[in-house]
């Protein structure tokens, strides 16, 4: 992916399985992506709140439900801060919720994608994220 190296990511992401097959993909398709995970909404809360210019994200992916604060709830945080306008916000769930992912579109998502079950599929969506950033 040209256009994306030695930018930063933040992952929210709960599950250790999904974290480390999507840093495994994005890593293959961009060695030099630098990849920051919150295992909370809290934490990646308090990661944005307090990141620096020169480790600020291109790219922010959301699991929908992470403990206690939900990537939903994160974007609405995000939308009242405007250091975020111009960052690519996607959200990755397990579920197709109509209601889920028309509420994320409103508060500011670019995509709502739904976790595939197999590595081949994971790669896919990695790719589709990084396009999303690149667009």
């Amino acid at each position: 992916m040209t256009g994306f190296s030695g930018r930063y990511v933040l992952l929210a992401e709960d599950d250790i399985d999904d974290q480390e097959f999507l840093i495994e993909a994005l890593h293959e398709l961009d060695p030099e992506l630098n990849v920051h995970v919150a295992d909370s909404g809290e934490k990646a809360i308090e990661y944005l709140s307090s990141v620096t210019v020169t480790s600020f994200p291109s790219l922010i992916i959301l699991d929908y439900n992470l403990p206690k604060i939900n990537g939903q709830q994160i974007l609405s945080y995000l939308k009242n801060d405007e250091r975020y306008d111009g960052v690519t916000k996607l959200v990755w769930s397990t579920s197709n919720a109509p209601h889920y992912v028309q509420c994320c579109l409103q508060e500011g998502a670019k995509a709502y994608l739904v976790k595939p079950t197999d590595l081949g599929g994971i790669k896919k969506v990695a790719a589709t994220m990084l396009a999303y950033c690149s667009s």
